[in-house]
C-alpha cells in the first residue's frame, strides 16, 4: 500500500516539475510590475498545488500505522490540508486579477 502512495507522489511531482518548466519557457511580456507580480502569483499557485498534493501522499506513505491508528496518527498533519487549498486560492486569485486588468 505504501508503494501506491509513493508512486502517486512521484507522478504528482513530475507534474509539478513539468508545470514549472513549461511556465519558465513561456514569455510573459508585461511592462507593468503589477502584471508581472500577478503572473508570478498565478504560476506559484499552479506549480505549488502539484507539489502540495505530492507532499500529502508522502505524509500518508510515511505513517506506518494502518486502519484507525492511521487516522489517529494523521491528525497531527491536519494543518497540511491548508497548503494545497491556499495554493489553489493563490492560483485562482492571481488568474482572476490578471484577467481583469485593463491593458494600458
Amino acid at each position: 500500500m505504501r508503494y501506491a502512495e509513493l508512486a502517486l507522489a512521484a507522478a504528482l511531482s513530475v507534474g509539478g516539475a513539468r508545470a514549472l518548466v513549461r511556465s519558465l519557457r513561456e514569455r510573459f511580456e508585461a511592462k507593468d510590475l503589477v502584471d508581472q507580480l500577478l503572473y508570478a502569483m498565478y504560476v506559484t499557485g499552479r506549480v505549488g498545488v502539484w507539489f502540495g498534493f505530492a507532499g500529502l501522499f508522502v505524509i500518508v506513505a510515511s505513517i506506518r500505522s494502518e486502519g484507525r491508528a492511521l487516522i489517529d496518527e494523521f491528525r497531527g498533519y491536519r494543518w497540511y490540508f491548508m497548503v494545497p487549498i491556499a495554493l489553489a486560492a493563490l492560483q485562482f486569485l492571481g488568474g482572476q486579477l490578471l484577467a481583469r486588468r485593463s491593458p494600458r
